[in-house]
């Protein structure tokens, strides 16, 4: 079958590998039916996350049809229409009993590698690096999916293909990030990154009763996205004046909650952005924090800071002192998407959720490189590539 492989640095291709097959009772085959591209990929294509190995097939953020199911399977059967969570959950460890599932203990199975790097593993995570299990990613034709059971949820009637592949990744993170950020109604909420999992974020944050969502980017085709879809304000940071800005617009105080949704590439027009770019460029630092590093200092006193972005090391002048003296409540996590995927589909079947627009470049999985490179770079407008194999 056709899948689109990390090769390198910067560097992928769409080669003929061999079709997955059954392992394990709990497993089903899944027939790829969209995949879409993720900001948190390009860290792997631009090799800031180690474990990365030439032929790694890409891709976590998919919907399809079962073709085939193990012996043990007993909730999804052959011809079901599904999302599939990105992150693997077993269903019986203790994480997941207390819906930490992307925190599941049984489905890494390199658990060694998270240990070294973060004091635990992380549960396993389709198509990104050893760290998460090394698992073959959903860019291709087909893929196995364990613990089916558990990790798909069938799409309802009504919702598009285009609507349903986002339900896998990008709704659910922003979605959690809003939820245990601690959004309640009458807050004011700000959002660092108006790409797919910012403008989820933000949403989730009016749904969840926020009287007001300001989310921050410079692209402006992102920014007009999420005043005419989302419904929420924007804020360009490009102008320099992102701090003066939200606390005009909070009475002087600051966000209530403030989310970031951008990761360890951010751009910044500040400083502190070259000095980020010049550490890690001589392996001294392996991430770019300055988003983060804006959100905790624009929070108000006792608010509540969430990181939606992915890191994968070390930062540099984080604000400790910001944290502490402003008695702020600091929270992070990949998503634990199984508690949450069900009700979103009910809402975005219901039209409360728009995520179809998310979808700007529909392509040919023999396209898959150009895509990346499209979304790379931004180029005509990109928010996301997908990817019908």
């Amino acid at each position: 079958m056709k899948a689109l492989c990390w090769t390198g640095i910067n560097k992928l291709t769409v080669e003929n590998v061999d079709e997955p097959t059954i392992l394990n009772p709990s497993d089903a085959i899944v027939k790829v039916t969209l995949s879409a591209s993720c900001g948190s990929d390009l860290h792997l294509l631009g090799g800031y996350v180690p474990g990365m190995r030439a032929g790694d097939i890409l891709g976590h953020e998919f919907m399809g049809e079962i073709v085939a199911v193990g012996s043990g399977v007993q909730q999804r059967q052959v011809g079901d229409r599904v999302v599939v969570c990105s992150f693997l959950s077993c269903g019986s460890c203790w994480y997941c009993l207390n819906d930490l599932t992307s925190l599941c203990d049984n489905t890494n199975p390199h658990p060694g590698l998270g240990e070294g790097l973060f004091g635990a593993s992380t549960g396993g995570c389709f198509g990104y690096s050893q760290i998460t299990g090394g698992f073959a990613g959903s860019h291709a034709e087909y893929i196995r999916v364990p613990h089916i059971d558990t990790g798909a949820f069938l799409i309802p009637d009504g919702v598009t293909d285009e609507q349903a592949v986002f339900a896998s990744d990008a709704v659910p993170t922003g979605w959690m990030g809003a939820d245990l950020g601690g959004v309640k109604p009458g807050d004011v909420v700000a959002v660092w990154g108006a790409g797919g999992v910012g403008q989820m974020a933000a949403r989730a944050a009016m749904l969840l009763g926020a009287e007001k969502v300001i989310v921050i980017d410079r692209l402006p085709e992102r920014l007009e996205q999420v005043r005419t879809v989302i419904g929420a304000e924007t804020l360009d940071y490009s102008d320099g004046h992102v701090m003066a800005e939200l606390r005009e617009r909070t009475g002087g105080r600051g966000p209530d909650v403030a989310i970031e949704a951008v990761g360890m590439e951010a751009h910044s027009e500040r400083p502190d952005y070259l000095y980020d770019k010049v550490k890690t460029a001589l392996k001294l630092e392996t991430d770019r924090p300055t988003a983060v590093r804006e959100a905790i200092m624009a929070a108000r006193k006792g608010g509540s800071v969430f990181v939606l972005g992915v890191f994968g090391g070390f930062v540099d002048k984080f604000p400790l002192g910001a944290v502490m003296n402003k008695g702020l409540t600091l929270r992070s996590g990949q998503q634990h998407g199984h508690r949450y995927i069900p009700m979103l589909l009910e809402r975005i079947a219901a039209g409360e959720i728009e995520t179809g627009h998310l979808a700007t470049h529909v392509m040919p999985l023999a396209e898959a490189p150009r895509g990346y490179e499209m979304f790379k770079t931004k180029e005509d407008g990109c928010v996301r590539a997908v990817f019908r194999p």
